[in-house]
């Protein structure tokens, strides 16, 4: 309906030769809010619901970015927890994760958005979003029960904000990115300039209350990724999951860009989400992986699997049971060139077909789903060149390109490990110490290093501001989701599961509540 109306507008007033036709259109808003996925969506939701007049400009021809993907978000002290009898606390969750950051984090944010997280997961079940329930990828034993996962992913809760954002009179302006920040004399942030890429509309916007950056992060800017990630030299080594093939990614260090152009401190730059190896298929982006054909997920989940992953020299290098810990698979893969090889045989593959992957490819392939379309996928993989079949571990090495020697002492040590029942090299699992048997076929598929999200950005405070270097508040300037700095150290977090979906919902609520409060007076 925007499209055509916009059509329908710039046909007539070419038809008539109306004079200033793409004047720049004057608009004042309590709170603008820059981006329309995960965070800024929350904000826009959280000032029309209280009363306030909200102006949301997203850059892409739709809302939600790489929020309409996450499985699931972080909630401390929920319904749903109280429900299935998890006795988790704020003061637990933030222990482990300060811990694990090893107090380099800003660590009173940290505790803010820990202690407001389950408000946020209770709102959103509230708007009837469907959840499968409290998952996670570790043993019960060891979880903290904060990871709650949707029914229909991130999709689901990008929905239902959107519906209610414009039921109560909020406006979101698609294909329309801020270009800068409008300040007065004092430097004070009071809107934003804006301009619609389709129709070529300049936008002059005042904000009243404040302006709310949530533009993603900087996941899909190369060169800021070589400016400020250490470790991202080296072709074909570093790789988004959402880089590869048609998929739209706005994820710019936009946000990030505008606030520095204001004076705003960076923290944090160089940490990214880093993830498991996904297939190295050149022909579609990672993020297939995650959500396209069930042969496509099936594949990827073999590549995780615990037979024999080697490096690019056909040694083993990382604990295969651990597959599913991404942080640390990113890490390793990392200290290995970014490329490893998962090798099996026919005889896992059956079992894998018959049984299922023995772990989980997070929550998409699942411990005990049968992999039925593990045959289609590897086909498809030859075809596209990231999965290799041999009759013998000599042709195989030969296909993937890593010495033969190396490969075949890696398949023995396998072999003498399964019959001692333990590995002394890396401490996998007894239970998945699997032999190969003595004859082909033989099987690869060449994994890549991946990441998920930039996590490194601008400076905060509690309040969710804008921090100068050295440290003092750029009013009117609030940072929300990826766009926020110095939550993280070298790592994403992933004891704390599903915490960058749910510090983007819980910054976003809270950056647009103090606004209200301290800029609006209400």
């Amino acid at each position: 309906m925007r499209l055509l109306n916009k059509v329908i507008m710039v046909c007539a007033l070419l038809a008539f030769a109306v004079p200033n036709a793409f004047a720049v259109q004057k608009l004042t808003a309590d709170i603008v809010v820059v981006g329309g996925g995960f965070s800024g969506l929350s904000a826009a939701l959280t000032a029309v619901r209280e009363g306030a007049s909200v102006v949301v400009f997203e850059k892409l021809p739709g809302l939600g970015g790489a929020g309409n993907y996450p499985e699931g978000s972080t909630g401390v002290g929920t319904k749903m927890q109280a429900r299935a009898g998890y006795d988790t606390s704020v003061d637990k969750v933030f222990s482990a994760a300060i811990d694990f950051h090893h107090w380099r984090a800003n660590a009173a944010v940290i505790r803010t958005l820990l202690e407001n997280s389950g408000e946020t997961i209770d709102r959103i079940e509230d708007m009837g979003v469907e959840f499968k329930g409290i998952k996670t990828t570790f043993p019960e034993e060891k979880s903290l029960h904060v990871w709650h996962c949707y029914k229909h992913n991130g999709a689901s809760v990008v929905r239902a904000m959107q519906k209610e954002i414009y039921a109560k009179g909020g406006k979101i302006f698609l294909e329309t990115p801020v270009t800068k920040l409008m300040t007065d004399k004092s430097g004070r942030v009071i809107g934003v300039y804006a301009t619609d890429t389709a129709y070529g509309e300049k936008y002059e916007v005042k904000a009243k209350g404040g302006v709310i950056l949530a533009t993603g992060g900087f996941e899909s800017n190369k060169k800021m990724l070589a400016q400020y990630v250490t470790d991202s030299s080296g072709e074909g080594m570093y790789e988004p999951i959402f880089y590869r093939g048609p998929v739209l990614d706005g994820r710019e260090g936009d946000g990030i860009n505008m606030a520095k152009a204001v004076g705003a401190g960076l923290a944090g730059m160089q940490t990214v989400a880093g993830n498991s190896p996904y297939l190295d298929d050149k022909h579609l982006p990672l993020i297939f992986q995650f959500n396209g054909s069930d042969s496509l997920k099936q594949t990827r989940a073999a590549l995780s699997q615990p037979f024999l992953w080697v490096n690019q020299t056909g040694d083993r290098f990382y604990n295969e049971s651990q597959g599913s810990s991404f942080t640390n698979v990113y890490n390793a893969m990392t200290s290995n060139g970014g490329v490893m090889y998962s090798i099996f045989d026919e005889s896992m593959k059956q079992r894998m077909i018959s049984s299922g992957p023995l772990i989980p490819f997070n929550a998409i392939v699942v411990v005990g789903q049968k992999m039925t379309e593990l045959d289609q996928g590897i086909q498809t993989g030859i075809e596209q060149g990231y999965a290799f079949k041999a009759n013998t571990l000599e042709e195989l090495a030969k296909k993937i390109g890593v010495d033969v020697s190396h490969l075949k002492k890696s398949v023995a040590s396998v072999n003498k490990y399964a019959a001692d029942k333990k590995d002394p090299e890396w401490g996998r699992k007894p239970e998945h110490i699997i032999a190969f048997q003595d004859q082909g076929p033989y099987y690869a598929l060449k994994g890549i290093r991946a990441f998920f999200l930039t996590l490194g950005g601008v400076k905060i405070n509690t309040e969710f501001q804008a921090l100068t270097t050295h440290g003092k508040p750029i009013k009117g300037l609030y940072v929300t989701g990826q766009d926020m700095g110095g939550l993280y150290d070298s790592s994403y977090d992933l004891l704390v599961e599903g915490s960058a979906s749910g510090f983007a919902l819980t910054s976003g609520r809270l950056a647009a509540q103090n606004i209200i409060k301290n800029e609006l007076g209400r």
